[in-house]
């Protein structure tokens, strides 16, 4: 529900929540408008800016974890948020204090003119704001959207990741995965370094002509650095110029682990360039990594997990690391989507995996209704069940499991945090539940 005018006039939030979260725009010249009068922040602060279909959020909180370890101050920017707007800027882990985060509204919005900033824009400059004014020595921006007109790329980085890329966001980004890898690829700058984690040949071919014209370079997984699992979360690294036996990380999921070469990768070359970085801190920060929404568990007897996989290659993932890492459960998949996504797909890939389905609404205007992500859970399997709200989803979920079950609520990150939100409440003791009454939770 958006504020009333007078919310909006009186309070910071107010008028953030009056934009159009929703809107996406892939230009830069009124972003660009706005930081001119702001002082051009972006230019103030170095960083490292991370693009891809998938992980890139945990890349992201995986290097700014191992650059706070050896003692920088770390800014950090994500999006989306699971259940409170600050969860999108931090410095050294914490969550920007809300006076702060009403001072830099006020000061972003005094200086726009006739812009029509979307949602992203506005709090991408309200992320570079803090960043200049707390004095971050370095800050990691994840991309939102694409990367060559994407509000983060314009900075100039020390280095540019591209976790992978797969097929999203056609109506933006293009048709193919070459003209998507394209997009991508313009967080590439010139004389720089790119990190990747991309496998396919297509991709790969775009990423190494784009490098090549611009005189950068490319660092491959798989090629430049290596990984072997070791079972137990544990894996070898084989990089640039390491060579460590034992790599941990706590976020679970072979993607992980790939994820972290990439944060490792990345930690070498920034040492190349000149930051002073440890391997020991450097490994004892990516173990303290923490990244919520993210094959999180919540919950015990049953199982109850929170993963944002939004796309196909996000539930593919998911379904490999439940089946590695929690064999033999019968799974309740609590799924919701955005109706931008590629639904059909993931349903394809999670349903065999199965043992029932929930299909749950969402509050969001770009979301499927539970009666359109059920009649296509329907075609791909016997059991399903509709919910109007993450609460009645999470309340039939667990009605209908065993101690012994396992219930994996996914589909959209704004559904994890809507869910994330109202197990928060539960756990606290708060009446304002959305209906939720029984809750084995802990």
């Amino acid at each position: 529900m958006k504020p009333s005018i007078s919310e909006v006039k009186r309070d910071p939030l107010g008028f953030l929540d009056s934009l159009d979260s929703g809107r996406i725009r892939l230009d830069l010249d009124p972003l660009l408008a706005v930081l001119r009068r702001l002082g051009d922040p972006h230019r103030r602060i170095r960083s490292v800016l991370v693009a891809g279909s998938n992980g890139k959020g945990s890349v992201s909180a995986m290097i700014s974890s191992l650059l706070i370890e050896n003692g920088f101050r770390t800014g950090l920017y994500t999006s989306p948020h699971l259940t409170d707007f600050r969860e999108r800027i931090r410095i050294d882990g914490r969550l920007i204090p809300r006076r702060e985060l009403h001072e830099r509204i006020e000061e972003v919005r005094a200086c726009i003119g006739s812009e029509d900033i979307t949602y992203f824009e506005f709090a991408t400059a309200v992320a570079f704001c803090h960043f200049r004014r707390c004095g971050t020595d370095i800050a990691v921006l994840e991309v939102g959207l694409g990367g060559r007109l994407d509000a983060t790329n314009v900075v100039t980085p020390e280095l540019s990741i591209i976790t992978n890329v797969c097929m999203e966001h056609t109506e933006y980004l293009g048709k193919t995965l070459r003209e998507i890898a394209a997009e991508k690829a313009g967080v590439i700058k010139e004389r720089g370094v790119c990190v990747t984690g991309a496998g396919a040949g297509k991709v790969i071919e775009v990423l190494s002509e784009t490098c090549r014209r611009r005189g950068s370079k490319l660092y491959r997984l798989g090629k430049d650095f290596r990984i072997r699992s070791g079972g137990g979360g544990s894996f070898r690294y084989r990089g640039i110029g390491l060579d460590l036996p034992r790599v941990r990380t706590p976020l679970t999921g072979r993607h992980q682990e790939e994820n972290a070469a990439l944060a490792i990768a990345a930690a070498e070359i920034l040492t190349q360039k000149g930051w002073l970085l440890d391997t020991e801190r450097t490994l004892a920060g990516l173990g303290r990594t923490r990244w919520d929404g993210r094959m999180e568990v919540v919950g015990e007897k049953p199982l109850l997990i929170l993963d944002g996989a939004h796309n196909p290659a996000g539930a593919e993932a998911l379904n490999k690391s439940l089946a590695r890492d929690f064999p033999g459960r019968r799974i309740i998949f609590i799924f919701g989507v955005l109706r931008d996504k590629n639904f059909r797909r993931m349903l394809k890939t999670l349903a065999p995996a199965a043992w029932r389905i929930v299909a749950s609404g969402i509050r969001n205007d770009r979301a499927l209704s539970a009666g359109e992500v059920a009649a296509e859970a329907r075609r791909r399997h016997n059991r399903v069940f509709e919910a109007e709200c993450v609460a009645e989803a999470l309340e039939s979920a667990l009605a209908m499991a065993g101690p012994d079950d396992l219930v994996c609520v996914t589909g959209s990150l704004y559904l994890v945090g809507e869910a994330k939100m109202l197990l928060e409440k539960v756990k606290a003791g708060k009446k304002e539940t959305g209906g939720l009454r029984i809750l084995k939770y802990g």
